[in-house]
């Protein structure tokens, strides 16, 4: 073989190479080519369907494609995961929930999929904070006047909660145990009617996921607490029950997107960073104040940190309080 013909052929296999190299980062850049699709899993008008329609309206623009929404609700969160997990991994198909369809689920439902393993996490998109709210004629003033008031008559006192195994449950049960209290659980439908049963008087309070803040704001609730592990930047001057001495009582309902495992990485990189972007809008941080919902923007390493985390304090307390889902 001359040098000369090697030459060509070294030639020919170089230029072959880097129009493959070029190939790939066009077809990378080039994403997405057709619309996307997210789904949620809850119906429209909640938390995690507003935050998904104000964070598509952003990838809408940011991607230039349109970002669909589409509701799959059930089983709180598992018949989205589901679909997704089966969807292809081509960067099309996303799920967005609460992370507790990670860290709760798989301890309260009986079900084959186990988005941990079969789903990858994208990043963080939000979270809210829990709420001790009081109906307004209870006689305390804070969490720790609660707790006196409910060891000094067991079982008698009783809270609301959004439903058996819902973040809202969870986070009163890490109140019970951080404080050494028996009190009565009355599971409802929905954050909505438990709240309006604990301004009724039927109960006596409920751990709230935000939507207590104008009734709070009027006098209609009482604000004990903040079941968090930092104030609320909604109500700075009232402290964690952590603070009044329950620590090991804190539960944010953090929302995030997961992409089919399979999925390319640059695709995961890529909406990740623009993730990030939408948390930092000034119109997105208002939207979701109004929901009482605030920005957050995580690394994918960081977001699988969280659920890992998370994971562990959830499923030792659902086994531990023997928490089941009817």
């Amino acid at each position: 073989m001359s040098n000369r013909f090697k030459r060509a052929v070294a030639t020919c296999a170089a230029l072959a190479i880097g129009f493959g190299v070029l190939g790939a980062a066009h077809a990378q850049s080039a994403w997405p080519t057709r619309p996307v699709r997210i789904v949620v899993g809850f119906a429209p008008g909640g938390s995690t369907d507003v935050m998904a329609r104000i964070l598509a309206q952003q990838l809408t623009e940011s991607l230039g494609q349109t970002v669909l929404i589409d509701n799959k609700p059930g089983a709180s969160g598992n018949i989205a995961a589901a679909e997704v997990i089966r969807a292809a991994p081509d960067g099309q198909t996303f799920l967005i929930a609460p992370t507790s369809v990670e860290t709760a689920n798989p301890s309260l439902f009986k079900s084959n999929i186990l988005p941990s393993r079969d789903l990858t996490p994208v990043g963080t998109i939000g979270r809210t904070q829990m709420y001790l709210v009081s109906k307004p004629q209870l006689a305390v003033k804070d969490a720790r006047d609660l707790v006196a008031l409910a060891k000094s008559q067991p079982g008698k006192m009783s809270y609301a909660s959004a439903g058996t195994g819902t973040p809202p449950h969870l986070a009163c049960e890490m109140f019970k145990v951080a404080s050494g209290t028996y009190i009565t659980h009355i599971p409802y439908r929905g954050a909505a009617p438990a709240l309006q049963d604990v301004m009724s008087g039927q109960a006596d309070f409920v751990c709230d996921p935000g939507i207590a803040f104008p009734h709070i704001r009027a006098g209609k609730v009482k604000l004990l607490g903040i079941v968090s592990a930092k104030r609320s930047p909604f109500f700075p001057d009232v402290p964690t029950v952590g603070e009044l001495g329950f620590k090991e009582a804190d539960l944010d309902i953090w929302f995030g997107l997961w992409a089919p495992n399979g999925t390319a990485p640059e695709i995961v990189t890529r909406l990740n960073r623009e993730l990030g972007k939408a948390m930092t809008q000034a119109a997105v941080k208002s939207r979701y104040a109004d929901l009482g919902a605030e920005t957050a923007a995580m690394s994918p390493a960081e977001f699988k940190a969280l659920l890992a985390d998370e994971s562990q304090r959830l499923s030792t307390l659902i086994r531990e309080q023997k928490i089941v889902v009817e």
